[in-house]
């Protein structure tokens, strides 16, 4: 079993319940809900949420970290919302948010826009996208398909990139 699932994770403020196999988490920014595995069982006491496996089978152990951290990105994320910063690197490279999309210029002969995904909020300063949710996953998603885009390239280092990210730089040709 997980070590991660073994201790028992604060509720803090938040609303959680469990009913017909759905985690419901409500907070003071939103609530989010979750279907639980069969093999899963989510016990709600004061104040914390212990998550165990109802069988001794290898599926069950697996997924007992994995809701377990479901469980806690979802207090977390219900209490502060998560953010991500992607930032745009090249020249004449733009990006502008028209309703409920993100309109990248990325050097194609073409703009790509992307559907902003219900419960994320984005806001574009310059050449920097700020993403922000209460869904982990949402957010990590959107935020992965908009790098997919135009990843950063090791020479020039043009591309969209997450903020902190760290690209590993590649020498040109040499001159004979």
């Amino acid at each position: 079993m997980s070590r991660l699932a073994k201790k028992p994770i604060a509720a803090g403020k938040t609303d959680i319940s469990v009913a017909g196999g759905t985690l419901t988490v409500k907070g003071t920014k939103g609530t989010l809900t979750k279907r639980v595995h069969p093999t899963i069982d989510i016990a709600v006491e004061a104040g914390h949420v212990t998550v165990t496996p109802k069988d001794r089978s290898r599926l069950a152990k697996a997924l007992t970290g994995t809701f377990a951290s479901h469980v806690k990105n979802m207090v977390q994320g219900v209490e502060t919302p998560f953010v991500k910063k992607l930032i745009l690197e090249g020249v004449g490279y733009k990006v502008a948010t028209d309703g409920k999309n993100v309109v990248l210029t990325v050097g194609f002969s073409h703009t790509v826009p992307l559907a902003i995904p219900e419960g994320v909020v984005a806001k574009v300063e310059k050449n920097i996208i700020t993403l922000e949710s209460i869904d982990k996953e949402v957010l990590g998603q959107f935020a992965a398909n908009i790098r997919r885009v135009k990843p950063p390239e090791p020479y020039l280092g043009k591309g969209i990139r997450y903020d902190g990210e760290v690209i590993r730089r590649k020498q040109g040709k040499k001159a004979v």
